[in-house]
């Protein structure tokens, strides 16, 4: 039996496209990981407390779920930065192949650091806005 090779270019992506629900999580470890897990379970948390709360801030019931995004581009940007020997010694033992980052990596690390920091940026704005005034700006 052969032992899958993890591609680490490939978790990036997940990590940054689908690191809300938990994906990259499930293709580096399994259906039985926990924090994958706690992930998939963001999404119908928060519609649940939207549903249940409709009276507050629809950004604030949302909050796991905004949470569980930014995690999975924090978690992009350590697995895309991982070197590729310490990647294959943690995810490849016995795989039989070496991983090779290229510039599709470089790519993704930079669209998510960007995305990221305006996502932080813009979810500190209008918390404060709603804080602060009630969110007269919006």
């Amino acid at each position: 039996m052969t032992i899958p090779h993890k591609n680490k270019t490939l978790s990036t992506f997940l990590a940054a496209v689908l690191g809300g629900i938990g994906i990259h999580r499930f293709y580096l470890y399994g259906r039985k990981d926990l924090f994958g897990w706690l992930h998939a379970a963001c999404l119908p948390v928060s519609a649940l407390a939207m549903l249940i709360f409709s009276n507050f801030q629809p950004l604030f019931m949302a909050m796991p779920f905004v949470l569980s995004v930014l995690c999975g581009f924090l978690e992009a940007l350590v697995i895309g930065l991982t070197p590729d020997e310490k990647w294959d010694a943690g995810h490849n033992p016995a795989s039989g192949k070496k991983s090779e980052s290229h510039w599709i990596l470089a790519l993704i690390l930079v669209l998510t650091l960007g995305i990221g920091a305006m996502s932080v940026i813009a979810l500190l704005a209008r918390s404060f806005d709603l804080l602060f005034t009630g969110g007269a700006y919006g």
